[in-house]
Formats: structure tokens, C-alpha cells, sequence
């Protein structure tokens, strides 16, 4: 990990093991580095059965694991489960980002990480979707704590991963890691809507495994 200056992180009510829901590298790079400086002990659960297509899927969670691997962090591989997914969200397709949709969304990424870490000695979760400026932290901490609220002694910690620099630590230890850029949310629906604007812009379309930070052919 790096030599940045953080302040000591302390888990709330003296809790002892935390499951990090990681959505991708950039977003739980500076979460991970965070923790680890302040010692505290955790693993990542990847669950995101969001995520379209099948090669955004495995360029996002790929880049997770090598950045997991390089410092030694358990990463546990959930399934996809995309079906389902598609399942939970039918009759959402044309809400907005933020809305009801994404609500059922982190509801079911967030139930099967408290459930793997209620079944596996885990007595904390939280996840890194928070950090992104793109997020509603009111939503995502609402959705975690009614998942942990299903187990006995699970606590979803809603640590503000934003504050004390934390969104600018995130864009640099991304550049330092060349992590792959993804360029809208993950979901097929998010990619519609993003390629729509585009379209009202005269941009391109999204380019999958195109673009990465700190190259210049990428800016």
C-alpha cells in the first residue's frame, strides 16, 4: 500500500472482521488502502450480477482481484446470478439512475453479502459504492442496513469513504494502478441511458476495455 497520511480508522462498537462489498477496483482501491493502514481486518466479497455485458463483468472484476492479489486481500468470487438480478428489477427498466431501480439493486448485492457474512464469522459489512460522487450515500446506507438488520449482531458500517480526501485519493491510487475506466454504472439499463446522452451530444458510444486511468491515449 502507499505511505499516505490517513487517520486511524476505528470499527464502530468495537467490531472485530468486516466483508467489504467491492463494486470494482477504482471505487474500493482507496477503501481497501484505508483499512489496511488502520489495520483493521477484512476481506472483499465481489456480487455484482449487475453488470453488463459478460466483458465488462470480467475486465471489472479481474482488475479487482490483481489489486487484491498484489496486498495479500482475500477476494471472495460470488456468483453472477444475473438472471435473478434481472428478476428483481423487472417492471424498473425506465427509471432513472438513483431511483427505485437501483434501490432493489443494492438491496439484493447487499442481502447476499450479509447473508455470506453472517454464515462465515463476519460481524460487519460495507461497501465501496459509496465513495462515488455518482451514488445517493443516503440510499446505499439505507439499502446496507436493512440487510445487516436481517441478521442477529450484522452491522452495516456507513463510514463516509468520501470525506478527508477520500474521492481525490480514490482518482490517484486508480491513475498509480491503471485501472480500467469504466464509463457508466454497469447495468444494461445504465448503458442504455448513457449511450443515449451520448448520442444527443454526438459522442460515440461506449467502448468497453478501452479506456484506462493515467494513460494518456485514455484522456
Amino acid at each position: 500500500m502507499t505511505d499516505i497520511k490517513r487517520p486511524t480508522l476505528e470499527l464502530p462498537e468495537s467490531r472485530k472482521k468486516v466483508l467489504l462489498h467491492s463494486c470494482c477496483a477504482p471505487c474500493s482501491g482507496e477503501v481497501m488502502e484505508a483499512m489496511t493502514a488502520s489495520g483493521i481486518d477484512y476481506a472483499i466479497y465481489f456480487y455484482n450480477p449487475n453488470i453488463h455485458p459478460d466483458r465488462e463483468y470480467d475486465i471489472r472484476k479481474n482488475e479487482n482481484i490483481r489489486f487484491a492479489q498484489e496486498h495479500g486481500i482475500e477476494f471472495i468470487d460470488a456468483d453472477y446470478d444475473r438472471d435473478n438480478w434481472f428478476e428483481r428489477v423487472k417492471g424498473l427498466e425506465n427509471e432513472p439512475e438513483r431511483g427505485e431501480r437501483c434501490t432493489q439493486c443494492f438491496d439484493m448485492r447487499f442481502e447476499r453479502t450479509a447473508l455470506y457474512a453472517y454464515e462465515n464469522g463476519y460481524d460487519t459489512i460495507t461497501s465501496s459504492l459509496g465513495i462515488s460522487r455518482w451514488k445517493d450515500m443516503n440510499q446505499i446506507n439505507g439499502c446496507g442496513e436493512r440487510a445487516a438488520a436481517r441478521y442477529p449482531g450484522m452491522l452495516y458500517w456507513t463510514y463516509n469513504w468520501r470525506k478527508g480526501g477520500g474521492s481525490a485519493r480514490m482518482i490517484e491510487i486508480s491513475k498509480r494502478e491503471n485501472f480500467y475506466q469504466q464509463e457508466y454504472c454497469g447495468c444494461i439499463y445504465s448503458l442504455r441511458d448513457t449511450n443515449r446522452h451520448r448520442r444527443a451530444q454526438g459522442r460515440e458510444p461506449v467502448q468497453i476495455g478501452v479506456k484506462f486511468y493515467g494513460r494518456e491515449e485514455t484522456l
